[in-house]
């Protein structure tokens, strides 16, 4: 267990961190910079492309684990422990399932790249998104939802993975934020994956934790003050990966004892969709476009109440922890009436965002 926890957060932290520092040189030279704007907080132009940083710290790794497994099934070497060289087999066999999700991912990435160079339409780019992953749940990764009718599962995970890889879009709007929420959820499922209590998910909670130690190599250049940002090609990125290993991650099974865990996953990501749903109900009764930017998120909100940056960024991750660690609860839980109050916690972590969302606001 430990070799994969380190090994997954090492190589990924160092090709991450390595990958990032070249994007903040190559980035000025290709004109690839964001710059202050009335809707933007930064006051200084700040390089984008942390995303290929992050890519790399994800994809690169990965490879090489590819490689080690197509050299290891057949006859794994005598340290490797007894519990990962049993699901090597398992590994090849789900690969071509992995590297699609990869490069459905990377498709959506070097969208975000190309809409960070020359701003494409939000029509298009929600049109790509959507053909994206139609494209990924045609090829079978989707939710059952437990119900017998495919195409319910089929539509509601296109609707899960559109709405992610907005979410964390919609999040990158603060020095450390969608980076940092996203390193929160993604440790909290590699814990749900690989300590599940019927058996462990190898594959799925390796990959999260790969996904963590890019976002910790990352998050080196990106806390505040920010040397880079990830730009729409990292939180795309993140987002479609997330939400397809979420789908991908079976978070309970007739195996396990209680059906309640099967929120879990809204349980973890209640913040982040809270924030993105609130933000486009307002943009709606506005009148305005729902991919419009603006000041309206819980960050921007936390800091016209008096917050600096900083501190508004660590309520949003410590908000996101609580309702992740919730979640995490779930497992420990053995009634639904038990469930039921963690949930009702969560809504409690939600309604106090919300007040604080509707207090009187100066200027950001």
């Amino acid at each position: 267990m430990w070799l994969l926890i380190s090994g997954c957060l090492c190589s990924a932290f160092v090709t991450s961190l390595v990958a990032t520092w070249l994007m903040r040189q190559i980035a000025p030279r290709l004109g690839l910079i964001d710059k202050p704007g009335a809707r933007k907080v930064h006051l200084t132009p700040t390089p984008l492309g942390g995303g290929v940083g992050i890519w790399c710290g994800v994809v690169l790794p990965l490879a090489v684990a590819q490689g080690l497994v197509l050299l290891w099934h057949k006859s794994p070497p005598a340290w490797l422990p007894a519990e990962m060289a049993q699901h090597l087999n398992g590994v090849i066999y789900r690969s071509t399932e992995l590297w699609g999700i990869i490069a459905a991912a990377t498709v959506l990435a070097v969208t975000g790249l190309v809409d960070d160079f020359r701003p494409l339409s939000w029509k298009l780019r929600l049109l790509l998104q959507f053909g994206v992953s139609i494209a990924i749940v045609a090829s079978g990764v989707r939710a059952t939802v437990f119900l017998s009718n495919p195409w319910i599962g089929a539509v509601l995970s296109v609707i899960w993975f559109v709405v992610l890889v907005n979410s964390f879009n919609f999040l990158d709007n603060m020095d450390g934020l969608s980076g940092g929420i996203a390193l929160i959820v993604s440790s909290i499922f590699a814990v749900m994956m690989l300590a599940k209590p019927s058996e462990p998910h190898w594959f799925v909670g390796g990959f999260f934790l790969i996904v963590a130690g890019s976002l910790l190599g990352f998050l080196v250049h990106n806390w505040s003050p920010a040397k880079i940002f990830m730009g729409d090609s990292g939180s795309y990125f993140l987002g479609f990966s997330i939400a397809c290993m979420t789908i991908l991650g079976t978070f309970y099974s007739s195996a396990d004892a209680n059906s309640h865990v099967a929120l879990a996953p809204l349980c973890v990501m209640a913040v982040p969709l809270y924030d993105i749903c609130s933000v486009i109900l307002i943009r709606l009764w506005e009148g305005r476009s729902p991919f419009q930017a603006d000041k309206r998120h819980f960050s921007h909100r936390l800091v016209a109440l008096g917050l600096t940056k900083v501190q508004a960024v660590l309520t949003v991750h410590l908000t996101t922890l609580t309702t992740g660690l919730l979640g995490l609860t779930l497992y420990a839980v053995s009634t639904w009436a038990a469930g039921l109050v963690i949930l009702a916690c969560v809504g409690c972590v939600l309604a106090i965002i919300a007040i604080l969302e509707a207090a009187p606001r100066g200027e950001v």
